[in-house]
């Protein structure tokens, strides 16, 4: 059991939450900060005496329209309804059920104005699974996430579609099923649920978790590489990235070391003096990855405890102030890093992969015996090279752009809920990349045979081999590339 509260929500948490099928529950000082800030505001509403945003006027470039006070609930009613403009496909429910965890949490700190009742079907609905439809388009991730918040909280008006036991259904049937009421929203309610950047900020933390996992097999995977290219251990010495002073670049070195120690391949004696930057560099590579990582954790960690919507509501101070929490500036720029630095163990992953089929340092072309009458690991590396190309379209930062919106008074945006989702594709295509890379490396490390390998890497290897076998001759290839990209979907082998 999770309970909501003040205290800082971890990335690591959030990801132990999800793993282990947690429930969650609202803690007492959440409940209390809710209920307080509601009640502010209900008690603001006879004598608030001046328009205040999304309170009592209409939205983005209507604000300067007031509404009649007995139709604010309408309002709030009519707001979650019509901005549910989502296109594109289906954001993927695991991400669907991140949103509802952080859409929660922000909601908790009671500078919202929801109400109780709002926050907690928020919880029920992630505890029993009810996953809304969401759409990837439609974000500017400027005032909040907007469309995807709308169909993330359709639901709670008794409207919209939801997935529930495997399958996708009209919520309002599932409502009845569940015995729950439509919520009827009250002042400044659907703002709340709408401004904030839980699209964002969902696609970013499930990034980051995959990003880690594959920080950590790029290395293993990169050291299996090396010993099969028949490469140096000089370049992962501290001596040289001590005068550098990266701490991804140490932490890449000694991660090298610690994964070669009693390797008979790497010890013995080599005809070459140097080799290429893929294997040279790979401290510098995936050290400048981690320490992008890194950053972005810390960004990400500061989003998803954070109140992200507008206006902001502060009992204690008596006010309630227009201000833009909801821009998604400060994780566009992290998310767009993010991807650069997926991309880059990618690239040079591919570059590896190049290396081990060239026909180079006693290897044979393409990593079969009889190459010519076989292909071998010959299109493998084509197929390398076109995710990577595409993966590099995709780095060009989303956040660089911006368009306009509500007649002008959305006049600068931060493009970042299309930062998050071609981050998400980044992800899917260094996960493939790497598969690939491993592929060819536990290929070619059986040509050095009988040499051996460190007995961590030789594990690596010997459990590969139970799902992907050494190649002969000719075969469809796919299966095997598919198997071995699951592969590094497990965690309890680095």
């Amino acid at each position: 059991m999770h309970t909501i509260s003040h205290e800082m929500l971890t990335l690591d948490r959030v990801k132990q939450i999800l793993d282990n099928h947690e429930q969650l529950e609202l803690g007492e000082e959440a409940v209390a900060a809710i209920e307080k800030c509601r009640k502010y505001l209900d008690s603001k509403m006879g004598d608030i005496g001046r328009p205040v945003y999304g309170v009592t006027t209409g939205f983005g470039s209507l604000c300067n329209i007031t509404i009649p006070e007995e139709d604010l609930s309408q309002l709030q009613h009519n707001l979650v309804m019509s901005h549910a403009c989502g296109m594109g496909e289906e954001v993927r429910p695991e991400i669907v059920k991140i949103m509802l965890l952080l859409k929660a949490q922000s909601l908790s700190y009671g500078h919202s104005g929801s109400q109780f009742i709002t926050v907690q079907r928020l919880v029920d609905m992630f505890n029993n699974d009810i996953l809304p439809v969401v759409y990837q388009q439609g974000s500017l991730g400027a005032s909040g996430d907007l469309a995807p918040l709308a169909h993330l909280c359709l639901p709670l008006i008794g409207m919209g579609e939801v997935y529930y036991k495997g399958a996708r259904r009209q919520s309002a049937d599932v409502w009845q099923e569940m015995g729950w009421e439509p919520i009827r929203l009250q002042s400044k309610e659907g703002l709340a649920l709408l401004n904030g950047t839980q699209f964002m900020s969902a696609h970013a933390v499930w990034s980051l978790i995959q990003a880690e996992r594959l920080s950590k097999w790029a290395d293993m995977i990169g050291t299996i590489s090396l010993e099969a290219f028949d490469g140096r251990i000089e370049p992962f010495y501290p001596h040289s990235h001590r005068l550098r002073r990266q701490p991804g670049q140490l932490l890449t070195a000694d991660r090298f070391r610690e994964l070669l120690e009693g390797s008979e391949l790497i010890v013995r004696k080599k005809e070459h003096v140097q080799d290429p930057y893929s294997f040279r560099c790979i401290p510098q590579v995936h050290g400048a990855a981690k320490d992008s990582i890194a950053y972005v954790r810390s960004a990400i960690e500061n989003e998803i405890n954070s109140a992200t919507d507008n206006p902001n509501v502060f009992p204690d101070e008596d006010m309630i102030i227009s201000a833009g929490n909801f821009h998604g500036e400060p994780i566009a720029l992290p998310m767009d890093m993010l991807a650069i630095a997926l991309n880059e163990l990618a690239s040079i992953s591919e570059r590896r992969i190049y290396k081990l089929i060239s026909g180079q340092r006693g290897l044979p072309s393409f990593l079969v015996a009889k190459p010519g009458l076989n292909s071998g690991f010959m299109i493998p590396q084509y197929t390398a090279a076109s995710i990577v190309s595409q993966s590099k379209g995709l780095c060009w930062p989303a956040s660089c752009d911006s368009i306009p919106s509500s007649q002008g008074q959305e006049d600068h945006v931060s493009m970042g809920a299309n930062a998050a989702t071609k981050l998400v594709r980044v992800v899917e295509n260094t996960e493939s990349v790497l598969g690939i890379e491993l592929m060819n490396a536990a290929q070619a490390l059986e040509f050095r045979r009988p040499a051996k390998s460190s007995e961590k890497l030789e594990k690596i290897v010997s459990e590969y081999r139970k799902q992907v076998p050494f190649i002969y001759v000719d075969q469809y290839m796919h299966p095997l590339m598919a198997a071995s990209k699951e592969f590094i979907r497990r965690e309890d082998l680095y």
